[in-house]
């Protein structure tokens, strides 16, 4: 199906490759659908749901039919487009969606039921019995459903994440796209230039019309070879803008390496995150169907696609091809295939008053109502006049309009606007700060018109960037209006299996669209999921508009008066792995190590993570078989002389600013701007629905200037909800924060010896008060002390730059060994702080209040602050709310987080629920089993006796509630 002299490909060079299990020969520049269509391929798929036999339908990422799983050896990749996939050595496709192969699907039985497989269908057939649905319904439609298969195996494939900046991102490098770009790169702008397609160039390496005297590929060749040597220009190919995102930032995906059959030194995708000061989008426009009877057969395809193959790649997808249009542009289809010696059979033109003069048969007036060839089309049947005609086509190349291309410009809730000229839907101005549409992707459909309107918004965006245009000269090019009228569906006779299709990728249908408005699934938004329309492959790319018009319709609506569809990113497929490149194996997750790591594993004690950290579980000494032994023996170490803890993992916040005191009072629960310099203070901080978010304490260091410290899980959400609070509620505040978790290594140090410790690497001795604060001198460097303790002895912190952290502690654990102490880890700072009551995000989890943990009398009744007034709402405080207590099992039984208690001599049933353990532990102090737990009235059930039980782990055992603080309830000696 090679064209002598046509196309933009290497025909010297033979690439071979495979498409379900046979070979084949293309050539470099040739796509996998371009390459299949050169071999006479024209069945490559099967539909969604009634696996309908399906062809290439575009030319490009908007292809919903030929989706196929590109086979490496260990890697295998669902959902490629044909369309997109550049053609190499040794390139193995298989197609998806059939079963047992893609000529013989058994699945197409569905087609033969589809009259009873209608939009809805799920709701209306599987609600009965009941009992059916998870033992019989849901399997079977789980493993019905979905496109291509997964490996099941590790994806091994290399990724990357990469950011840039520029002053003008052009999105698009078609001739809008080149225009704008070589005005800002002239004028010295920092431009990047991206397309989605291999070769830049867009709609002009598929055009015959001249640029300048020029072949539309040699003009672009020329633009792009001065771009590539600007300095102030990079040019981006393969690479689709999928988002557009606050601040002029952008997503982008980069198929780095797909189009190589081995790819050492190159990542398979790479996911930029792109900031531009202006962007231009200039992404053109996709031509849409019309939806007749059965128009959804192998050889079916859009015009400009056609036209694609033929010009760009060098295909004749048809030995005799028919065009069926309802505008100007479809003819261009037409003249090219003849210019090429490819026999045109008609045009079908459903225009009345359409000029019939061309070289080859012009039906006016004129639509297709039928076609027949399961697997190829042969034939389609044409109403015109009074009457019909059969006529014998293997390809017909169809047309219903131009839809600008502007799904970035919906992505921050903007809403096109319907041009009625057009007969299609217009970006709204300022939808997106900062970008600008042009070109097709606005409305303008002529190649002049593109030209001149790239200039101009590269002239606009440099005048906003404070440069000078240097004024190009617009090159010449065709200047044809843009004629249409109106055609979204043919009307058909009636029957069970006469269908039009809407969304061939989700087998979506005029019939289903109307049923929807019928069964009052009227706004666009329930129609879409009633029938999926234009969802997963398509996104509504080339079916939205269409099915909009018939919803329109079929509600007695305008077009305008039905509204649109929420177009959200990606506008193109981004797999998982490039999003999260790096994130596998080890890094899955980021690591985020202690400064005191080296001198912790050294000491062979077992790593955990905490939130993102990885802090000691416990120091294990000679003898010690177990981890309770040692967390047993540093909780007594603490209790009875001193121990060290690396706490650089509390989140810290530095907060200056004259209203920095004002700041705190607002989130916090308690008031800050009355703490003295020099002491520090507990707070309590509330999200704005009244549940606790975190606590922690906060220093003030001087009269403008706090510390917060955040709990080590919460760190980051804190952070968010300052950001928050601060931009919604008081940017005009004199004040700035920001996190320095990572500038501070900073050291619990706790125990009756810990002042002793201490006194051997200070000069001179602050003596701090409990609570207190003070700048000192470590050794030589400047430090921060803090009074403040989790442990409930006599406890400090101090804190040195982190340079400094590894050195630190590996001296304060030699004193501390010299006088009976040493390091303790996480298992025995949890019991520590449980036998002293002390809370953790395992007790403030999100669904508790400050009455529920016992501090209702931290919201102070002077001021407000985030969360007060929703915190005071019904519900949220009184007996019926579930309490903090403590527990002590009346015998040696182990208690367990998660158990569930219950009133004894009451059913074990959730009805019968009074509460839940949230922390437990067993205590060397007490000898005894703890816990912390929320019960129901638990502050008025003191000494009473509550049942335990876990059924999963076996545990149903009788607790006395108690107060949570189990140890120095009077705080005797953590203000020693």
């Amino acid at each position: 199906m090679r064209i002598e002299g046509k196309g933009l490909i290497d025909r010297t060079i033979p690439l071979g490759f495979r498409f379900d299990g046979r070979d084949y020969i293309g050539h470099p520049g040739d796509t996998l659908a371009s390459a299949l269509l050169a071999n006479g391929v024209k069945l490559v798929g099967r539909s969604f749901k009634y696996h309908r036999p399906r062809g290439v339908l575009t030319a490009g990422s908007e292809e919903p039919n030929a989706l196929v799983e590109v086979l490496e050896e260990r890697q295998r990749t669902p959902n490629v487009r044909a369309t997109v996939q550049e053609l190499y050595q040794g390139l193995a496709a298989r197609s998806q969606n059939r079963f047992p192969s893609l000529n013989f699907d058994l699945l197409a039985v569905n087609d033969l039921v589809s009259p009873f497989l209608s939009a809805g269908f799920y709701y209306k057939t599987f609600m009965w019995p009941r009992a059916f649905w998870e033992g019989l319904y849901e399997p079977l439609i789980r493993r019905a459903a979905g496109l291509g298969s997964l490996s099941r195996q590790q994806d091994e494939g290399e990724y990357e994440k990469a950011f840039a900046f520029c002053d003008l991102l052009v999105i698009g490098a078609g001739p809008t796209g080149l225009m704008a770009a070589l005005e800002a790169g002239r004028a010295g702008a920092d431009v990047i230039l991206a397309d989605e397609d291999a070769r830049m160039g867009g709609r002009a390496l598929a055009e015959t019309a001249l640029l300048d005297g020029l072949s539309g590929a040699d003009w672009a060749a020329q633009v792009l070879a001065e771009l590539a040597n600007l300095p102030n220009v990079r040019l981006m190919p393969r690479t689709s803008v999928t988002g557009a995102y606050d601040h002029g930032t952008y997503g982008a995906l980069e198929r780095a390496g797909l189009h190589l059959p081995t790819r050492p030194h190159l990542p398979r995708e790479c996911f930029w995150r792109i900031v531009a000061k202006r962007a231009i989008l200039a992404a053109g426009a996709l031509e849409r169907p019309v939806a007749f009877e059965n128009n959804d057969r192998p050889g079916i395809m859009m015009a400009s696609a056609v036209r694609s193959y033929l010009n760009r790649y060098g295909v004749a997808p048809g030995k005799r091809v028919t065009v069926f249009t309802n505008n100007e542009d479809a003819r261009r289809t037409a003249r090219d295939l003849m210019a090429a010696g490819v026999q045109v059979a008609a045009i079908i033109d459903a225009r009345p008053h359409a000029s019939a003069v061309e070289d080859c048969p012009v039906y006016t007036g004129a639509v297709v109502i039928g076609t027949r060839g399961r697997k190829g089309l042969t034939h389609i049947t044409v109403r015109h006049g009074g009457g019909e005609a059969v006529i014998e086509t293997d390809c017909l190349a169809i047309s219903g309009g131009w839809n600008p291309t502007l799904h970035l410009t919906c992505h921050m809730n903007g809403r096109p606007v319907w041009n009625e000229a057009q007969s299609a839907f217009v970006p709204a101005p300022g939808a997106v700060p900062g970008l600008a549409p042009a070109g097709s992707a606005a409305g303008l459909m002529s190649t002049a018109a593109c030209l001149a309107s790239g200039q101009r918004a590269a002239r606009e965006a440099l005048e906003a960037l404070g440069r000078k245009a240097p004024g190009l000269r617009l090159p010449v090019a065709e200047d044809a209006p843009y004629a249409i009228q109106p055609l979204w569906q043919v009307p058909h006779a009636k029957s069970l299996w006469g269908r039009a299709w809407l969304d061939f990728a989700n087998d979506v249908t005029v019939k289903d669209v109307r049923l929807a408005a019928q069964e009052n699934f009227a706004s666009v938004e329930h129609m879409k999921r009633y029938t999926t329309q234009g969802m997963a492959p398509d996104q509504g790319k080339s079916s939205n508009v269409a099915a909009l018009a018939v919803l329109a319709d079929a509600t007695g609506r305008s077009i305008p008066g039905t509204g649109t569809t929420t177009f959200r990113p990606p506008y193109t497929p981004v797999s998982i792995a490039a999003l999260g490149a790096g994130g596998k194996g080890s890094g899955f997750a980021p690591q985020r190590f202690l400064t005191s790591h080296s001198a912790t594993v050294e000491r062979g004690a077992p790593m955990i993570e905490a939130g993102l950290w990885y802090r000691p579980s416990y120091f294990p000494r000679p003898g010690e078989t177990t981890w309770r032994e040692a967390c047993d023996r540093e909780v007594r170490m603490v209790r009875s002389s001193v121990g060290v803890a690396d706490v650089s993992t509390l989140g810290k916040i530095d907060i200056q600013g004259a209203d920095a005191a004002r700041f705190l009072d607002l989130v916090y629960c308690n008031t800050f701007s009355t703490l003295p310099v020099g002491r520090v203070r507990y707070g309590l901080m509330l999200r704005e629905d009244g549940m606790v978010l975190d606590d922690g304490t906060t220093a003030r260091l001087g009269e403008t200037h706090f510390l917060m410290t955040t709990t080590t899980a919460a760190a980051g959400l804190v952070m968010r909800h300052l950001d928050f609070v601060h931009q919604a509620f008081c940017a005009d505040w004199d004040l700035r924060f920001i996190s320095v978790t990572e500038t501070w290594a900073q050291f619990a140090i706790a125990g009756p010896k810990a002042r002793a410790l201490l006194n051997t690497i200070l000069d001179p001795d602050p003596d701090l008060p409990f609570m207190g604060c003070a700048k000192v001198t470590v050794q030589g460097v400047q430090g921060r002390l803090f009074r403040i303790s989790f442990s409930g002895e006599e406890g400090y912190e101090i804190a040195v730059p982190a340079r400094y952290g590894e050195a630190l502690f590996r001296d304060l654990l030699a004193r501390a060994e010299t006088i009976g102490g040493g390091p303790y880890g996480m298992e025995a700072l949890n019991v520590l702080r449980i036998e002293k009551g002390f809370i953790t995000h395992a007790e403030i989890h999100g669904r508790v209040t400050a009455y529920d943990i016992g501090m209702e009398k931290m919201v102070s009744g002077k001021k407000d602050c985030i969360g007060k007034a929703a915190a005071a709402r019904s519900g949220l405080i009184g007996p019926a709310r579930e309490q903090l207590v403590g527990l002590k099992p009346h015998s040696d039984a182990a208690l367990t987080a998660g158990a569930h208690l219950f009133t004894p001599g009451d059913a074990v049933e959730r009805a019968q629920d009074q509460g839940y353990i949230t922390s437990v532990c067993y205590s060397p102090t007490l000898g005894a089993w703890l816990g912390l737990s929320f019960l129901k009235n638990g502050r008025s059930r003191l000494g009473e006796a509550i049942r335990v039980v876990d059924h999963l782990r076996g545990i149903d055992v009788l607790c006395e509630v108690c107060d949570p603080v189990f140890h120095d309830k009077e705080g005797v000696k953590l203000r020693a």
